[in-house]
């Protein structure tokens, strides 16, 4: 591929197998598997099949607040999902998530087996399954869905668009970041702007929108994603930047978010089930 400005479409697409980007041996516009290999299964009623992205992060940090609030049939295994290597595109995984994107999990706990995939999602499954960090005043949980659905609907910009040419492109590209950029910045202040006037994302309460949006905002402005809080200037949404904060001392989120994570110098957990997994992996970090 060139880094002209001068590209011209094809009357027909097709795909580029050399274009430089490092997914390129594993993307391709057809879905379905590749291989046969059948999905691990461990002894407990969830069995989450993932990797420690942002969207990994907001299911793990989810099953690790359950556990923390005391629901012990939160209890889970975590597989690690490795999507450079293909996983994703495994029968077993296919099985699961037909769109071959983490995480993807199965409660084994019903008759038949509950199947689930996207994020969101899961949060809301887990939720309603043991009335946790979803209010019960309609109020404040119009709000929770407000802001559950506005992550949903805002990540791409934030991971696909502007993580992508800023971190992931074969090259720079001045166009699409700019354009990524400008998007990225805004919903950073609609972030900071809301919270200015509310600790959490639904008021008072910490809920599944704080779970869902913490993983890509609380990691960008907290300088954990992309390495891009300078070039971002994070530190101008300060209202953020302190929710960020509140919401990382929590026991869930530094226990889920090493769970499925092989790389960084803050814990790191290939595949967890149990809590002594947990424990060991951040007293070795």
């Amino acid at each position: 591929m060139s880094a002209s400005d001068n590209y011209t479409p094809p009357k027909i697409w097709t795909q580029d197998k050399d274009d430089g980007n490092k997914w390129a041996s594993i993307n391709r516009p057809v879905s379905g598997a590749t291989h046969e290999k059948a999905r691990e299964q461990g002894e407990h009623g969830f069995q989450l099949h993932s990797l420690a992205t942002p969207n990994g992060q907001k299911v793990t940090i989810m099953l690790e607040e359950l556990l923390a609030a005391g629901v012990d049939e939160a209890e889970y295994d975590a597989w690690l999902v490795n999507i450079g290597e293909g996983d994703q595109f495994s029968s077993g995984f296919v099985d699961v998530n037909p769109n071959s994107k983490i995480p993807a999990m199965v409660d084994t706990t019903t008759t038949p087996e509950t199947k689930l995939f996207e994020s969101g999602s899961i949060l809301m499954y887990l939720a309603e399954k043991f009335d946790k960090f979803i209010p019960k005043d309609a109020h404040a949980k119009a709000e929770c869905m407000n802001w559950l659905f506005w992550q949903v609907g805002s990540a791409p910009y934030l991971g696909g668009g502007f993580g992508h040419f800023y971190s992931y492109a074969p090259y720079p590209m001045e166009y699409p970041i700019n354009r990524f950029t400008m998007e990225t910045k805004r919903q950073l202040d609609v972030l900071d702007k809301h919270l200015a006037k509310n600790t959490f994302m639904a008021g008072d309460e910490y809920s599944i929108a704080d779970i869902a949006i913490w993983p890509w905002y609380g990691n960008l402005v907290l300088g954990n994603l992309y390495d891009a809080a300078t070039f971002l200037q994070v530190d101008d949404y300060t209202h953020l930047l302190e929710w960020a904060q509140r919401v990382e001392k929590r026991k869930g989120v530094q226990r889920g978010r090493i769970v499925n994570k092989t790389w960084g110098e803050d814990g790191q957990l290939e595949n967890r089930h149990s809590a002594a997994d947990i424990n060991n992996a951040l007293a070795n970090g």
